[in-house]
């Protein structure tokens, strides 16, 4: 690499992450201040680990992220073998369109149509109107992840069990799911850190005592920064960074055929 690109990538990068490592290491302030250092301290996370209303809204989170995740998961596998299995069928066009739409879209756009739509049917908006809403923009980007191995998927073994006699479910569920395994875990995990991460859609389809916790975080920072958000933050990067590494992992596995 020349010093030019590694003197850009490294401009790149601390411009992209510094802001985050300086909530990381403020987050470990003793002051009450955030911008002034007052000596390396853990007390925030204590704090942190008390404040009922916010534990409530992390789990409020957790649950939703771990349900939308799930229905995504299962949703954008089915599409993924819909659009890969059966080639070119009326209406595909507008079908891989409106799949795929809810990932450009803006998300007030999203978040306001889910919310008419929610009010038109009369559902009443709380935790199962948040989980179909993140489930609805999620599920295009587990499709995208489990159609990439659909489209490098040896189907030698699925017509080889065809012609053995297997029913079509068997075969999905004895040669052709355990081969995108990896693939639909990691769009699985790619759906459950949208949902955690989303504030626009979750403060348009939420109701009451269905708090998330990037909604109690951004009302927390409206009346001011104080450490015990950076520690709340910390953490969330910690889970997210987690579960990306998990995700890219298991994608590394499912490029390599494993």
């Amino acid at each position: 690499m020349s010093p030019f690109a590694r003197s850009a990538l490294t401009l790149a990068l601390a411009f992209l992450y510094a802001p985050i490592l300086v909530l990381i290491v403020y987050s470990f302030n003793d002051s009450k201040l955030v911008t002034v250092w007052g000596g390396f301290s853990t007390r925030w996370y204590a704090i942190l680990f008390a404040d009922g209303p916010l534990l409530a809204a992390a789990l409020v989170s957790l649950k939703v992220a771990l349900l939308s995740a799930a229905i995504a998961g299962v949703l954008g596998t089915l599409a993924a073998l819909a659009l890969d299995r059966h080639g070119r069928f009326f209406g595909r066009g507008a079908y891989t369109g409106l799949l795929y739409a809810p990932m450009v879209m803006p998300e007030v756009i999203t978040g306001l149509s889910l919310l008419l739509l929610f009010v038109g049917i009369g559902l009443d908006r709380g935790i199962a109107t948040i989980v179909i809403a993140h489930a609805t923009f999620a599920t295009g980007f587990v499709a995208v992840v489990v159609g990439a191995r659909l489209k490098s998927l040896d189907r030698s073994l699925e017509e080889a069990a065809a012609d053995l006699g297997a029913a079509p479910l068997r075969v999905f569920l004895g040669i052709t799911l355990p081969l995108i395994a990896p693939s639909v875990v990691a769009g699985f995990l790619l759906a459950f850190t949208l949902s955690l991460d989303d504030l626009v859609i979750a403060s348009f389809v939420s109701g009451p005592g269905a708090t998330t916790l990037p909604m109690r975080l951004y009302s927390q920072v409206r009346l001011g920064v104080n450490p015990e958000i950076n520690a709340a933050s910390t953490l969330m990067i910690a889970l997210v960074g987690l579960v990306v590494l998990a995700a890219s992992w298991l994608t590394a596995r499912r490029g390599q055929g494993g």
